[in-house]
């Protein structure tokens, strides 16, 4: 197969569709998608693995596809994990400088840092990402480390994300019996938002929702910074399996006529009628009222805006500037911007097409943020060699506490 330099793949093995991406980083920074290789999920609920051989066997045809698609031979992936067992949280370091050290070291912002990375988070739990949000000296903040300054203490304040450490380790050990070699572990919703927010949106304050099949993920960025990020273990999955119990449709039909027919919105014009789904003779196979596929939608799709809501920090949507960014196949549901504007209040987007080329379209599709994301994830990590290796370190470091 050919061989090109500076080629990353990120991959993301969700609850309905398993995607790995090969992307090229150019000279000039420029990004090229290369290939695309995608199928069903089995063997994954709710964005962990349960079936270990179900999962490996999507993987493989996961793999084979992009391999194909790009003609490069894959050995290695940026893994995007996700569940609701991953959390993340704000914590501040604070160290006072020693008398007669009036002048901050460096020695003294990293013990700063490592104050702020130890948190306390139950046993079976491990770090993934200490990400570094802000330094403060003496009350003041800053953007960059104050080292050479004055003063007389500094504080360092990170978004500390952790998980349980079995189902990482079960994602990992998935994607190395393929095998491949695993360069980095992300947290979806931040790989998300590397795709779906510049930096002018992320100073101005963006939230970023990526609802897939099984889970939703959600990273808030408020002046230039992560401020909250988690999962909530709900996604299209669930309408479907509402629309299922209600109309007593088998899960395929209802999830298809989900997809083809309903509508989140509040707007009474568009519940008008009866949803039909014709079958190969063009007769009438399923017929639904449209008043009552859409409420089931609706009331499903709102707990989970509120779920997200009610997750961050108070007071927070308000300062949302840019606004909120949607993205995940449930996405696409119609109907679906509407409903979230009513929730949170702020304008709602879509993300623009990431400034990619390549000779496949599919890139922009929605369902492929998070993926698109890893490669934008190893594209920064590209441009900061000097610093350590990724935002939450190689994968043989990801269990090590930090500050030892």
């Amino acid at each position: 197969m050919a061989r090109r330099t500076k080629i990353h793949v990120g991959l993301e093995i969700g609850t309905s569709k398993t995607c790995m991406v090969v992307g090229e980083v150019k000279a000039d920074s420029a990004v090229k998608i290369l290939g695309i290789g995608v199928t069903k999920t089995a063997g994954v609920r709710k964005g962990e693995i349960y079936d270990f051989s179900q999962a490996r066997a999507c993987l493989k045809d996961a793999l084979a596809k992009a391999e194909d698609a790009s003609d490069v031979e894959i050995g290695s992936v940026f893994l995007a994990v996700t569940g609701a067992h991953i959390h993340g949280v704000n914590h501040r370091g604070t160290y006072r400088l020693p008398d007669g050290e009036p002048t901050v070291t460096a020695e003294h912002v990293e013990e700063a840092r490592t104050i702020a990375r130890e948190v306390q988070i139950p046993q079976d739990h491990v770090y993934l990402h200490p990400i570094i949000r802000n330094y403060l000296l003496d009350g003041l903040e800053h953007s960059t480390t104050p080292v050479g300054l004055f003063g007389k203490t500094v504080e360092a304040d990170f978004h500390i994300v952790h998980g349980i450490g079995t189902r990482i380790q079960n994602s990992i050990k998935l994607v190395r019996e393929i095998p491949l070699e695993v360069d980095d572990i992300v947290f979806s919703p931040i790989a998300t938002s590397q795709m779906a927010l510049d930096r002018e949106q992320r100073q101005r304050g963006a939230l970023v929702i990526d609802i897939g099949g099984g889970t939703t993920d959600y990273a808030l960025y408020l002046n230039g910074v992560i401020t909250a990020s988690g999962c909530i273990p709900v996604g299209g999955d669930h309408v479907t399996n509402d629309i299922h119990l209600v109309t007593g449709l088998p899960f395929s039909k209802a999830d298809q006529l989900k997809i083809m027919e309903g509508d989140a919105s509040a707007d009474p014009a568009r519940s008008v009628g009866s949803a039909k789904l014709t079958d190969d003779r063009g007769f009438a196979d399923v017929e639904v009222r449209r008043s009552v596929l859409n409420e089931v939608i609706r009331q499903r799709l709102e707990e989970t805006l509120r779920l997200v809501y009610q997750r961050l920090p108070s007071g927070s949507v308000e300062t949302i500037g840019a606004g909120v960014f949607l993205t995940g196949g449930t996405s696409l549901m119609r109907g679906f911007s509407e409903l979230a504007f009513e929730v949170f209040g702020r304008d709602i987007y879509r993300p623009d097409p990431p400034e990619v080329s390549g000779v496949q379209a599919s890139f922009k599709d929605p369902h492929y943020a998070t993926a698109i994301g890893l490669i934008r994830y190893a594209q920064i990590l590209e441009t900061e060699r000097a610093a350590p290796p990724g935002i939450l370190g190689k994968v043989g470091r990801m269990f090590w506490p930090f500050g030892k």
